[in-house]
């Protein structure tokens, strides 16, 4: 199983690195806006990358994860996503 660590570099822009096989490093925007419509602002920014990299280690390897992008571009190559991160953060 992957490990994932998440450092916040400002208030939006968080480093993740996932730990497998090989190492992958992402730089992800979280904005409050985006934050707030999939959760509710019910769970933290970190919780939802957390939660957002379950979900896409579970549909590819985590090479395959985008090294740079804003959260919601997700949904753009899950249509689930949104719905998924919704009903776990009950938003």
């Amino acid at each position: 199983m992957s490990k994932i660590k998440i450092n916040k570099i400002e208030e939006d822009k968080f480093n993740v690195e996932v730990i497998d096989r090989r190492t992958s490093f992402h730089k992800v925007t979280i904005t409050d806006k985006v934050h707030k419509d999939l959760t509710g602002g019910f769970v933290s920014k970190i919780q939802l990358l957390e939660k957002s990299f379950e979900f896409l280690l579970d549909r590819e390897p985590n090479t395959s994860i985008l090294t740079n992008f804003e959260i919601q571009v997700i949904s753009n190559y899950f249509s689930d996503y949104e719905k998924y991160i919704r009903s776990w953060s009950k938003a």
